[in-house]
């Protein structure tokens, strides 16, 4: 379909003609009006002639290599094919696409150049359209845009091959592909491009098809599974909406991050959904992905939406009427109603749609009395500020029985440097107080990407390693610590010191609490994406369930590392079996919700024994056979 932008809107011909039914009818006409009808006329006769096509790259039928990437939905408009080949080239992503007419169309890519600067680009990339491979090489432009391929020809109006061809093995990433018989270069605004997206693809208002549960849980993390079921076990149809194909957030076979923290009332549950000890970045992940994936799925109220990922929640006074979510590869769109919602995103992105209080960074160390003199500013500022624990890559090599090549990183090396390193356990992180870890996400992930292959690289080089091979690079970010929504009660370091327990304490633990920082603050020549942890010791809290519901969304419960807490206060609880305990408590919290149709705070206010005593009966049930 061919667009118009006038004044910064964009028109279509079915809008136009709308508008030009509508001038016809009055009496006096404008000369804007007139104008505009003038060009609308002239646009609808110039589109019936103009063909074009916008083909999602996430959406073509065969991936090969090439992976789907849809963590930056919220920056960068919508997910993308990424060749994640840790140097290797991978295979060809191919698809096959409709042209209503033969012709020779302009052809545009949307694509970037990740690692910009005096070298050639590591992400290039070619497009093949029926069975010609076009001149152009891609991914070498700075920054997310168009990139112009030239004149692609398609002989008859029939479907035609696509193929996206990796040529380097080292990220090279496609968002979208654009075809026309116009040479007008689709707009580079992401709120341009959202609209004019919505406009090609005839896209509604809102999703077409509306599905109703008892309860919507949006992020499949631990804290998310086990709300769901929790929740389920007590009679409530769930629907589980997670963006990954598996379950378990940083738990999973594509991050790795091994579970940590006590089962507290929660054993049972949490075994369906943890995993062993094994270090970080460890294949074994795959075995208890399994286990975690099977267990959920068991369970028959609980409705599964693997590759779905939330864009929106409506909120009416102070209540949520829906979230919508978007298949990551289809495009396909539903919206999800219900009385209840939990928000286990992480990055507490259903809060934030639906208007809920946040906070984000560090708060002052007279704020909540949490100073720790001996670490001072590294613990807790005089002044508060933007830092927050960063983002990790996982990533390991294994030994072959010969001689492995490994190609030469020179966009790598300005952050590397001379860092030499074969594996990348949880001290590889990254946080910068001008990046924020929602925003700046994909380039948070991007440097430490650099860091990974140019660190190896530098490894490589040295004998003993001659047989090293790149065996796994996660390419997902293991997130700490962004927005913490704000709860009836926000859980404070001094909380834990203090031991405090809650009259409605729901989740206890014993970890220690441990915040991160970079190592780069306090020595300048330390590399910027090393980590360390302060820790203090020796201390079981509790946490009241006054810091899982929403403070002014009434039917928003939180799990997870977005649960109402201060900065420091997330050290210890973050871990992944303490953010599953929280999960189940919104679960049983919920279903007595339902049971006496009543929002999460009146759970506290008037149900509390009732409700203590539903999870009290949790430590005495044991876990099936068929479920371990």
């Amino acid at each position: 379909m061919l667009v118009l932008e006038i004044g910064g809107s964009i028109l279509s011909p079915i809008i136009i003609k709308k508008q030009r039914d509508k001038i016809l009818k009055n009496e006096v006409m404008t000369y804007s009006h007139k104008i505009l009808l003038a060009l609308g006329l002239i646009f609808c006769i110039a589109s019936v002639k103009s063909q074009n096509l916008l083909v999602e790259a996430e959406s073509f039928e065969n991936p090969g290599g090439w992976v789907v990437d849809p963590q930056f939905v919220e920056q960068m408009g919508s997910p993308y094919l990424m060749a994640h080949g840790m140097g290797e080239k991978v295979k060809n992503a191919t698809t096959k696409v409709s042209f209503d007419k033969a012709g020779e169309y302009h052809t545009w890519v949307r694509t970037m150049n990740w690692a910009p600067g005096d070298w050639e680009a590591p992400g290039r990339f070619k497009l093949k359209v029926a069975g010609e491979v076009l001149e152009k090489t891609l991914g070498q432009r700075s920054g997310w845009g168009w990139e112009y391929v030239g004149l692609a020809k398609i002989d008859k109006a029939k479907k035609v091959p696509l193929e996206l061809m990796d040529l380097t093995g080292f990220n090279g990433r496609c968002d979208a592909i654009y075809f026309s018989t116009n040479q007008e270069e689709p707009p580079a605004s992401p709120k341009k491009l959202a609209e004019w997206r919505k406009t090609v693809k005839s896209e509604t208002n809102g999703p077409e098809e509306t599905k109703t549960y008892d309860l919507v849980v949006v992020g499949g993390g631990l804290a998310g599974c086990a709300a769901s079921i929790a929740a389920a076990e007590q009679g409530l149809k769930v629907a589980l909406i997670h963006d990954r194909p598996l379950l378990g957030g940083n738990a999973s076979s594509e991050i790795r991050v091994h579970t940590e923290g006590i089962y507290g009332n929660f054993e049972r549950i949490l075994k369906m959904l943890d995993t062993e000890h094994y270090p970080n970045g460890h294949v074994d992940a795959e075995i208890d992905q399994e286990k975690r994936d099977n267990n959920v799925k068991s369970y028959d109220n609980i409705d599964l939406f693997l590759n779905w990922r939330a864009y929106d929640a409506k909120a009416e006074n102070n209540t949520i009427k829906y979230v919508d979510a978007r298949q990551t590869a289809t495009g396909e769109r539903k919206r999800f109603t219900a009385p209840y919602f939990v928000d286990s995103t992480g990055d507490g992105w259903i809060g934030f749609w639906s208007g809920a209080e946040f906070s984000y960074g560090r708060e002052s160390a007279d704020t909540y009395g949490e100073t720790w003199e001996e670490h001072g500013e590294l613990w807790s500022p005089k002044v508060p500020d933007n830092a927050v624990m960063g983002s990790s890559v996982l990533w390991g090599s294994k030994e072959m029985e010969s001689p492995q090549e490994f190609p030469g990183v020179p966009w790598a090396m300005p952050v590397a440097k001379d860092y030499s390193k074969v594996k990348g356990e949880w001290q590889w992180e990254f946080s910068r107080n001008d990046l924020s870890q929602i925003e700046d996400a994909e380039e948070i992930r991007d440097h430490m990407l650099r860091a990974i292959y140019g660190s190896f690289s530098n490894a490589k080089k040295e004998p003993e390693n001659a047989n090293r091979k790149l065996e796994w690079v996660s390419y997902l970010v293991g997130k700490r610590e962004s927005r913490r929504l704000v709860g009836d009660h926000i859980f404070t370091f001094k909380d834990a010191v203090n031991e405090i327990k809650f009259p409605d304490a729901v989740v206890v633990e014993k970890r220690a609490i441990d915040v991160h920082y970079q190592t780069i603050l306090e020595d300048e020549k330390n590399p910027d994406f090393i980590s360390e942890a302060l820790f203090y010791r020796g201390i079981q809290y509790y946490i009241p369930y006054r810091s899982l519901y929403s403070k002014n969304i009434n039917n928003l419960f939180m799990a997870g590392r977005n649960f109402s807490c201060s900065h420091i206060g997330l050290g210890g609880p973050r871990v992944m079996r303490t953010t599953g305990q929280m999960g189940a408590a919104v679960g049983f919290a919920a279903s007595l919700c339902k049971k006496y149709d009543v929002n999460p705070r009146d759970i506290y206010k008037g149900y509390l024994p009732e409700y203590l005593e539903l999870i009290e009966e949790q430590k005495y049930r044991k876990i099936p056979e068929s479920k371990k």
